[in-house]
């Protein structure tokens, strides 16, 4: 292929993986007749543009709940999850929050609690809790910034998690398998890993067309779950394989949209 300059190579991949859904860094080189070190700089720097998430040899489309920045509204369903979800916070309660849209339709019910503690990985939870009059202990993890998850990783967030211990922790998940877990296109898992040791119980919030999502990274197994906070579209069969693992399934009540 012709080469062409940068800002067109960059339209052209992305381009590519609208079409596909996923392109391999030598894939693209071969096919824009340059290196591999020139595709990898394209792509992270389309990744700080918040237009693909970067995996090991390519990359992949940006799921659009990944960005709780996102100025689009929450969802019906995501609301509805995060109502139930919240029922299970008592006052005095010691929590984590993990960042993403849905753990984020959490904060107006956390702002109604009264005594808690909150461990938040995210910017967006953290300022919104500063705000809040019945002002909450907001516990930061600190550590890497990271742009695919918009949320603190590392080793130096594991170790603040690891000072600490809770009553319950609120995850989110791009995927989930019925038969091994949740499932993420972030090759960063160990954060949440350390959020399940640490809590007496972890709660996922994921919405049923999750199953439907084919994603290859083991984010949390089911052992590690207790419960699971989804909305009432799940498919019966689903939902029984979820329990035979031992995990609590919640279901929102929704319409289909």
């Amino acid at each position: 292929m012709q080469k062409r300059n940068t800002q067109q190579r960059r339209r052209a991949i992305i381009e590519r993986l609208n079409e596909r859904g996923e392109v391999a860094v030598d894939e693209l080189a071969k096919y824009f007749s340059t290196s591999e070190v020139t595709i990898r700089k394209d792509l992270a720097e389309l990744e700080n543009n918040g237009l693909l998430l970067r995996k090991f040899g390519g990359a992949v489309l940006l799921p659009a709940e990944s960005s709780e920045l996102s100025n689009e509204k929450l969802s019906s369903r995501k609301k509805a999850i995060a109502t139930l979800a919240a029922s299970l916070i008592k006052d005095h309660n010691r929590i984590i929050v993990d960042g993403g849209s849905t753990t984020s339709a959490l904060l107006p019910h956390i702002l109604k609690k009264l005594g808690l503690v909150v461990m938040t990985n995210s910017l967006h939870v953290a300022n919104a809790l500063l705000e809040a009059e019945n002002e909450p202990q907001v516990l930061m993890t600190g550590g890497t910034w990271d742009a695919q998850s918009h949320s603190f990783q590392g080793q130096m967030a594991e170790n603040m998690l690891k000072a600490y211990n809770f009553d319950q922790a609120f995850v989110g998940a791009a995927g989930i398998d019925v038969e091994r877990g949740t499932t993420t296109f972030n090759e960063l898992v160990s954060l949440s890993r350390t959020m399940a040791d640490v809590s007496k119980s972890l709660i996922i919030l994921a919405e049923s067309e999750k199953l439907e999502r084919k994603i290859p990274n083991i984010e949390l197994p089911w052992k590690s779950i207790s419960v699971l906070v989804t909305d009432s579209l799940i498919p019966p069969e689903a939902k029984k394989r979820i329990e035979a693992h031992g995990v609590t399934v919640m279901c929102a009540k929704v319409s289909a949209e």
